[in-house]
Parts: structure tokens; C-alpha cells; sequence
């Protein structure tokens, strides 16, 4: 019996990932779906997201780790600015800006971004 106690203290845990919080999801957001971003994905293993406003690098690191149970390497920040449209020719508006993140994940790291 006390053999078997100490068996199961030495087995190697798989998924070192802790379980993702709330906040998590408030970091990250969804997918930036471009040709570029498409192209990063499968030649470069590279994701790109819109992130809150006012995350860091090591929040949206630790973050995306969680939420998706990958390893990553590395995180780029991009500030989209915002832009001025008319419709129409007269009719005067914006597209919004945003913050989004392109992260770099481990070699051998993956993740599916659309799940059927």
C-alpha cells in the first residue's frame, strides 16, 4: 500500500498549465482574422488577437498560456490607431481602434483557431 502512494507522487504531471481566470478572458480577445495574420499562422506559427487596452506583454503572455494551454514565446504589441471613413461621400465616420498581440508559440505548440 505504501508502495502505491509513492508511485503516484512520481508520476510526471502532462499539463503544467494552471486553470484559466476571469480576468483571462478579459485580456485576450478574439482572433485578427487578415490575410497576413493567416499567413503568420501556418509559416510562422504565429497568432494574432485583439487584447484589452490596458494589458502588458506579461499579462497577455500569461493569459493566452492559460486560456489555450500552449507555450509561448514570445509577444509583439500592436496599437491599431483609429480611422476616418465616409460613406457615401457624405456621410463622415470612423473605424475604431484597437490593441491586438501577435504571439509567438513554442516550436511544437499549436492551437486550433477554428474549431468545428
Amino acid at each position: 500500500m505504501a508502495e502505491e502512494k509513492k508511485s503516484k507522487k512520481n508520476k510526471e504531471v502532462v499539463n503544467s498549465f494552471p486553470a484559466p481566470l476571469a480576468s483571462d478572458y478579459q485580456i485576450v480577445g478574439a482572433p485578427v482574422i487578415t490575410e497576413k495574420s493567416m499567413a503568420l499562422l501556418q509559416n510562422a506559427n504565429k497568432v494574432t488577437v485583439k487584447v484589452a487596452a490596458n494589458s502588458n506583454k506579461v499579462a497577455i503572455k500569461k493569459a493566452f498560456e492559460r486560456l489555450y494551454q500552449v507555450k509561448v514565446d514570445d509577444v509583439r504589441i500592436i496599437n491599431q490607431i483609429a480611422k476616418k471613413k465616409s460613406r457615401g461621400g457624405r456621410y463622415p465616420g470612423h473605424v475604431s481602434g484597437y490593441k491586438k498581440a501577435i504571439i509567438s508559440l513554442h516550436e511544437g505548440s499549436a492551437i486550433d483557431l477554428f474549431k468545428e
